[in-house]
């Protein structure tokens, strides 16, 4: 589940970007797999997931609220759930570098 913590407050200023989504209106199982999806067929969906997203005017804002709240699950941003791991825990790690930089 996603922390909620990190969520933006309930503004509309702070969630209207999400009208303009290219995936408004579609079925949500294209962005978010189906217990038990695995192999071809999950790759196949996130990649039409991801057609879906290089076409959307909202997508840099998309991924930055998916990468703030670390989203579980589902393509946000046209980046699945291990593409954003990785850029979480990389980002996570440069800011742990640029702590020990500072402190010595």
């Amino acid at each position: 589940m996603a922390e909620t913590s990190r969520l933006p407050a309930p503004v509309v200023e702070e969630w209207d970007w999400q009208r303009f989504g290219a995936c408004r209106g579609r079925e949500s199982a294209v962005f978010f797999h189906p217990d038990n999806e695995r192999g071809l067929a999950r790759r196949h969906r996130d990649d039409e997931a991801k057609k879906v997203c290089a076409r959307c005017p909202v997508l840099t804002r998309c991924r930055e609220h998916a990468l703030a709240v670390e989203e579980p699950y589902g393509v946000w941003g046209g980046q699945d759930e291990d593409e954003r791991r990785a850029e979480v825990l990389a980002r996570k790690g440069r800011n742990r570098t640029k702590g020990r930089r500072h402190a010595a």
